[in-house]
């Protein structure tokens, strides 16, 4: 087993309480008191460092601020991928992205020509025989509703077929066509508009009208931003406003980008505000996160969005900037106002705890082994976790020019291997968190263990591994002088 040179993951010590009494499997609903509300909120490609609580000094996200205040910030968050659809799969069944054969943005098919391989096959819809969240959640009497983005396939596999009551603007579209009615069209398929409706408000809207018509029985609403993603597009006067702003230095200064995460903002207000205003705070476990990092590289008008200084590179890559995000839970009761825990989480992670939140842990097994360990002992103060790996694996090409490779974190060290030649980076992240010096030739037994854990774990989930590109040689040919 490799351990850190740094010293060990720790968790700064949260309040002590009497946790739920936690129910065998049975279906039958508890009473509403017996189970806690959940409200995950899920912003699609906010960087890490895009949010004032994890340093930014230009965006406005004071409602994100308070949740954070309130509940607990991981330092060491991280998401499935450095893209969409693998990560939404993973949070909804506690899977890697590798195991459940869902390991790129749907439907991505971009190659190189110039590469010796060819992205992996891979699944193009979250099957219906998976085990969602909102699957598991029903025999213990709660309601689910999905508002917002999906991705993970159109009929059959869309939201209500995955386990949720209510499904608004739910579909197999990754990219609203604008956020602005009617240039929206039936992309997303929501009915009822009027001229000018901005997105992140009326998903907003559809969150509070689900959460006052199910004050009186538990619920879980998944709402699942499609803002920040690109078009950017954002209100006239919020774009004014930033670009009259004073620009600090460090590259946070797209005043349209910043415009769309002060709206994301507003909406993350509106809810918390909407549980307080119907006396169901104290009672509902909110977590809020982002499903791959920001956009720092340019990939259409007003791109690149974000810098995610002081991590390196973004959406994309699997360097920290890639796929470290904004991770905040906040148990009332549970877990210490103003918290942080630096103790290495994982999307993955949100199903098992969730479960267990709710009191129904068995359920969390009904669809054979998963990847995540439930976090409730760090929210409650009363333990760690157990696993001391964290991995990722994306055999693909992504629009931002990241290039095949998988990693591996263990402790403070993060190995990266690129899938076309082999070739590995070793980081300390506590050291050197922006990924700059490669620790390779320094230490080449623990890059060569790193490397063999990597591959021993591949191997276990029969991961979807690239392909030769029977083109290669002539199209290297064709581009030699």
């Amino acid at each position: 087993m490799i351990r850190s040179r740094t010293k060990r993951w720790y968790c700064w010590p949260a309040v002590t309480c009497a946790v739920l009494c936690f129910l065998t499997n049975q279906p039958v609903a508890a009473a509403p008191a017996d189970r806690p509300n959940v409200v995950i909120i899920l912003i699609d490609d906010l960087g890490w460092s895009d949010v004032g609580s994890y340093g930014s000094r230009f965006h406005e996200t004071p409602n994100i601020d308070r949740l954070a205040a309130d509940g607990m910030r991981f330092t060491d968050g991280y998401a499935a991928s450095p893209v969409c659809s693998p990560t939404r799969a993973a949070l909804m069944t506690g899977k890697y992205p590798a195991r459940l054969k869902l390991t790129d943005y749907l439907v991505g098919r971009r190659t190189r020509p110039d590469s010796p391989i060819l992205p992996a096959p891979y699944r193009h819809e979250l099957p219906v025989e998976e085990v969602t969240i909102a699957d598991a959640l029903k025999p213990l009497g709660y309601s689910s509703a999905h508002i917002g983005k999906w991705h993970l396939g159109g009929p059959p596999f869309t939201p209500e077929n995955q386990g949720f009551d209510v499904n608004i603007g739910g579909s197999a579209s990754g990219m609203p066509t604008s956020f602005f009615w009617p240039q929206w069209g039936d992309n997303p398929p929501i009915v009822g508009h009027f001229e000018g409706e901005y997105l992140p408000d009326r998903l907003a809207d559809e969150a509070v009208r689900f959460i006052e018509a199910h004050r009186d029985r538990p619920f879980f609403l998944y709402l699942a931003h499609y803002a920040v993603h690109i078009p950017l597009e954002a209100k006239k006067e919020m774009i004014r406003k930033y670009r009259e702003k004073p620009k600090p230095p460090g590259g946070q200064d797209n005043p349209i980008y910043a415009a769309m995460i002060e709206s994301v903002d507003q909406s993350v207000g509106r809810v918390v505000d909407t549980l307080a205003r119907l006396g169901l705070d104290n009672r509902t476990v909110v977590i809020f996160t982002s499903d791959n990092g920001g956009l720092a590289v340019g990939e259409r008008p007003n791109t690149p969005a974000t810098c995610s200084a002081p991590l390196r590179a973004g959406k994309g890559y699997l360097y920290e900037g890639g796929i470290r995000v904004p991770f905040i839970a906040k148990w009332p009761g549970v877990t210490k106002p103003g918290t942080t825990c630096r103790v290495p989480v994982h999307v993955v992670d949100l199903f098992p705890t969730i479960l267990e939140v709710a009191g129904g842990a068995d359920n969390a097994r009904r669809n054979g082994p998963i990847d995540g360990e439930s976090i409730v002992p760090l929210l409650t103060g009363r333990g760690e976790l157990q696993r001391d790996a964290l991995y990722w694996h994306y055999p693909h090409f992504s629009n931002q020019r990241g290039r095949p490779g998988g990693a591996v974190r263990v402790g403070d060290l993060k190995l990266i291997e690129r899938y076309e030649d082999g070739t590995v980076e070793l980081y300390d992240l506590a050291r050197d968190i922006s990924e700059r010096h490669d620790l390779t030739l320094e230490m080449p037994d623990t890059a060569r263990a790193l490397r063999d854990r990597l591959h021993a774990w591949r191997c276990s989930l029969d991961a979807n591994m690239p392909v030769p590109n029977p083109n290669y040689a002539t199209a290297g040919m064709a581009a030699a002088p």
